[in-house]
């Protein structure tokens, strides 16, 4: 199973500038649709595209693996 580490790594970005970071503001800064961020980030069954990831590595300052990993279901 892949899951996304989303809430993690927006956990963390809010950490170090010491501020509060919204699924929107993620996905206004990425130019990612707002739907596929929840989704993402709630580790729902979904499939993204590598624009998606390269995006949310863009706005992360961060890897692939970072994003995503695979777990054993």
């Amino acid at each position: 199973m892949i899951k996304y580490n989303l809430k993690a790594l927006i956990a963390k970005k809010a950490a170090s500038e010491n501020r509060k970071i919204t699924l929107d503001e993620v996905a206004n800064a990425a130019g990612v649709n707002k739907a596929a961020i929840s989704k993402m980030a709630s580790n729902v069954n979904y499939s993204t595209t590598t624009r998606t990831l390269d995006a949310l590595c863009m706005y992360f300052d961060c890897k692939v693996e970072d994003i995503i990993e695979h777990v054993k279901s």
